[in-house]
């Protein structure tokens, strides 16, 4: 199957050297041709009514003849003697014309205009139909079938998702919504226009190449000359035969600050924006190309302790999607929720109403890891370049469409200073031929050429004033003019005219010669007269990765029959361990030394003697496990620290020599690594003159689970028993406050809040005017953007506030320390009008603050630095505090200096 290049030429096929052209397309064949070809595909077959196939046997008195459709050694050639093709080798060629058509004309969009055909189709059409008015979707895809030939259903969905993207086309009535997935109504009730962006941006018919449509009756365009780079604007999907296009939509801002940037010679960078919104991680996005990886995420807002809202969706998800995947992920125990609301309307709003004591925060990051909250994307662009597919990134796809842009508009200019070239030549003729009054000359003429022959021997003197030869059909329009023009000819606004022309000449030969900063001012004014409105509108961030089995629910709770050796939580009449997941590992250590990591599931034998079963946490390094063992093969007795940080699902794995008759005497497990003193007592009859010491695990090293440990004595043990508990040997846990995805981490990743252990707390201050004292959980998570101050909790801290009172509209400062205990409760410390704002918050000891101010007097300004400490002294939080000063408005306030 042959096409066409930019230059008319035939190309080959994109798969195959030699592919047929016959009967493989599924449209009429009578003038049958692809995009970009305007020449007839073949001619219509003679005998289609005639079956044949390689087993076709020769017919007797031919025996001597060669068969036709065979070679002189008898072997078939692929040819019959009716023009048709054999089978050998038929399925082949058709399934590669078939790919081929495929690609080119249905599924990936062509890099010079960014449309799929059926959307140029329809754009045509509609271009065709344009009175300025609305049109019902039902004439518009009528009107398309001239030019598109596969069904209204194809046409009408396509017009639908040129509508849903709000560029092109202007829309009324109901089209459907894209966030709940509601369809739109029936073509005949609804109607468009194109929009005058796409009448500015997307049609020229100067411009443009034009071919045949499918049945040979009508023109259509080759590709439509736009000047925008439309394909990243509206994004694209497609399945084709052996290759498939994925191209994300992107900011219009952003793609004419692109090319502005690139025509300046900057290469560009483009990021995805997505009209539904929500939050996105483009860190892997790879310029859009194959092997990139896209993270969308809704933005959840914590409205109290029992309510979650949603606020937006992520990209190709819709309300109802996302609302059964929450039930879904209810109803397999991953999250607990008491009930979902979808209150969505102008905006997106669905309420996760949690179960009764659920945390929120957990909560949201379960959304996340087990609901549609957050979906991946991989892109892939691949575009039509030169009736080939290509894999292209983004970033290439924008600077080829603004070249290609600049090449638009010269193509313009040129053609529009022809045009100007040809008024300013025929209206100096004008001149010429009624001001020296020639016209006179021709009244004694008898014939048609002595006429023209007159005319232009009388044009003969001024010939050098003008810009081009004189040719007959210049004459034969002076011809034309009326008597009624001559008579009222006026030489002054002729001579107006001429100079009019020749300032835009000017103009137009100018902006050819600065033809870079005149397509800098196109999208200029692209960007100023389409850009109110279409701001970003997904949220560029960093996402945190969540550990799964971190946030999935507690939905089961974990037993164990420690003498039968069975855990599980199918187990209810034995005794209880802990609330897990049915994600969660256990690990399980037993008497005899051995140990192993399983799955939890309903019941699971696991060895008899268990000594220690729990929820096992991969990569925790504060989880130490304290144990003295008695080795079987020399009787001594050991003792060590260790921790499990990896292992294999249920190989069994041992803690002490794996000698035959080794146990272990005593064993703890100390989540945040705390050391002990444990209390030896050994056996009577023993030969030691000490039969009863104190052992400190403090002063061993933690080691790996496979270290012997340290020799405690070669005695027999009667028993072991804890004398006290110590700190953590490892030292405080060093947190840190990540304000990109406001939560904390032991990673270096943020500020520094300091080493945690014990009943240290954390101190967080928000915008509101309130605060409160945390837990300092790794999985702690905060609204970043609510946040004023987060640090350590230090009772002897005092917080310098400054304040608007939303009642007096004045500014007041105060100081205070935290009278309160309670943990994840929030207090406020400013008055409880609505308008009450918090300006600024410190807990230095003496902060200084400056800041700019416009007095109550008219025309009254100036510049304040204050040191709070000095202001005022520290008093209770409920306090007023002291006014700031008569200021109707204080800005930049900042901190200066603390000490």
């Amino acid at each position: 199957m042959s096409k066409r290049n930019k230059k008319g030429e035939d190309t080959p096929d994109l798969f195959a050297e030699n592919a047929d052209d016959q009967a493989t397309d599924p449209q009429p064949q009578s003038e049958q041709q692809t995009r970009g070809s305007g020449k007839v595909q073949g001619e219509a077959a003679d005998s289609q009514d005639q079956e044949h196939n390689d087993d076709t046997v020769q017919a007797e008195g031919d025996s001597a003849e060669t068969t036709d459709g065979q070679d002189e050694d008898g072997q078939h050639n692929g040819l019959s003697g009716h023009g048709l093709v054999s089978v050998s080798g038929m399925y082949e060629n058709y399934y590669l014309d078939y790919a081929s058509y495929v690609i080119l004309e249905r599924a990936v969009p062509a890099l010079e205009d960014g449309l799929k055909p059926v959307q140029r189709r329809i754009l045509h059409s509609m271009r065709r139909m344009e009175d300025g008015r609305f049109h019902k979707v039902a004439n518009v895809i009528g009107h398309t079938m001239q030019f598109h030939p596969h069904g209204d259903a194809a046409i009408g969905d396509a017009i639908v998702n040129l509508g849903q993207k709000e560029l092109l086309i202007d829309t009324q009535g109901n089209w459907g919504d894209t966030r709940t997935g509601d369809r739109a109504a029936a073509p005949r009730y609804i109607e468009t226009r194109l929009s005058r962006f796409a009448l500015e941006v997307v049609f020229n018919p100067q411009t443009t190449e034009w071919q045949m449509s499918y049945d040979g009756r009508n023109k259509e365009p080759v590709d439509l000359p736009v000047k925008f780079p439309l394909l990243l604007a509206q994004g694209v999907e497609g399945i084709a035969v052996g290759l498939a296009t994925k191209i994300m939509p992107h900011n219009f801002v952003e793609l004419c600050e692109a090319s502005i940037a690139w025509l300046k010679g900057r290469k560009p960078k483009l990021l995805p924006d997505f009209p539904n919104g929500g939050m996105m991680d483009a860190s892997n996005y790879n310029g859009g190309q194959k092997g990139g990886r896209i993270r969308l995420r809704a933005h959840i807002e914590t409205v109290d302790k029992r309510t979650l809202n949603i606020t937006s969706i992520p990209y190709g998800v819709t309300t109802q999607n996302l609302i059964d995947s929450i039930i879904k992920a209810n109803d397999s125990g991953k999250i607990k929720i008491k009930k979902v609301e979808d209150q969505t309307a102008r905006d997106v709003n669905i309420l996760v109403h949690l179960a009764p004591n659920t945390s929120p925060d957990v909560t949201l990051d379960a959304l996340y890891a087990f609901t549609h909250c957050e979906v991946s994307i991989s892109p892939n662009c691949c575009v039509i370049v030169d009736s080939h597919p290509q894999f292209i990134s983004v970033n290439e796809c924008l600077m080829r469409s603004t070249d290609q842009t600049v090449d638009l508009l010269k193509r313009e200019l040129e053609i529009r200073l022809a045009e100007l070239a040809e008024r300013w030549h025929f209206s100096s003729l004008e001149k010429i031929f009624i001001e020296n009054r020639i016209y006179r000359d021709i009244e004694e003429c008898e014939t048609w050429e002595s006429v023209i022959s007159t005319i232009d021997a009388g044009l003969e003197p001024f010939k050098a004033r003008l810009h081009r030869e004189v040719t007959r059909d210049d004459i034969i329009k002076l011809t034309e003019i009326k008597i009624k023009r001559i008579s009222r000819y006026d030489s002054f606004k002729a001579d107006e005219v001429i100079a009019d022309i020749e300032d835009e000449m000017a103009d137009v030969e100018h902006n050819l010669e600065e033809l870079t900063e005149y397509a800098i001012e196109y999208f200029r004014a692209l960007l100023s007269k389409y850009g109110k409105g279409r701001e970003r509108r997904t949220e560029i961030r960093t996402f945190d990765t969540i550990e799964v089995a971190t946030v999935a629910a507690a939905n089961q709770k974990l037993y164990v029959n420690r003498q039968d050796g069975f855990i599980g939580y199918g187990l209810k009449k034995d005794e209880f361990v802990e609330e897990c997941s049915d994600i969660d590992d256990i690990i399980v250590f037993r008497r005899d030394g051995g140990y192993q990591i399983t799955k939890v599931s309903e019941k699971a034998f696991v060895g008899k003697d268990i000594l220690h079963v729990a929820v096992w946490k991969r990569s925790d390094e504060r989880m130490v496990y304290n144990v003295l063992y008695r080795d079987g093969a020399t009787g001594k007795s050991f003792a060590k620290r260790f921790n499990v940080t990896a292992g294999t699902r249920d190989r069994e794995y041992n803690l002490t020599t794996g000698s035959k008759g080794s146990k272990i005497l005593y064993f703890t497990a100390n989540p945040n690594s705390e050391s002990e003193i444990v209390t030896i007592s050994l056996d009577a009859r023993s030969r030691a003159r000490i039969k009863e010491f104190d052992f400190d695990f403090g002063e061993l090293d933690i080691k790996n689970r496979n270290a012997k440990g340290n020799t405690v004595t070669r005695y027999t043990v009667r028993k072991v028993v804890q004398k006290s508990q110590g700190a953590s040997t490892l030292g405080g846990l060093d947190l840190y406050y990540d304000d990109a995805v406001g939560k904390l981490n032991s990673d270096e990743r943020g500020m520094y809040l300091g080493s945690f252990e014990g009943d240290d707390r954390i101190l967080a201050v928000y915008r509101d005017g309130s605060y409160e004292l945390t837990q300092y959980e790794v999985s702690k998570r905060f609204e970043a953007d609510k946040l004023s101050l987060i640090r350590k909790f230090d009772p002897a801290d005092v917080l310098s506030v400054i304040y608007l009172d939303g009642e007096s509209k004045n500014y007041y400062v105060k100081r205070f320390q935290i009278d309160t205990v309670t943990v994840d409760k929030r207090f406020s410390f400013v008055t409880d009008h609505k308008q009450t704002r918090l300006e600024f918050v410190d807990a230095a000891e003496e902060p200084v603050v400056t800041f700019k101010f416009s007095g109550m007097k008219r025309g009254e300004r100036g510049e304040q630095t204050v040191n709070l400490a000095d202001f005022i002294d520290v008093r209770g939080r409920q306090t007023q505090g002291n006014k700031l000063g008569n200021y109707k408005k204080i800005s930049g306030l900042k901190k200066v200096q603390s000490e």
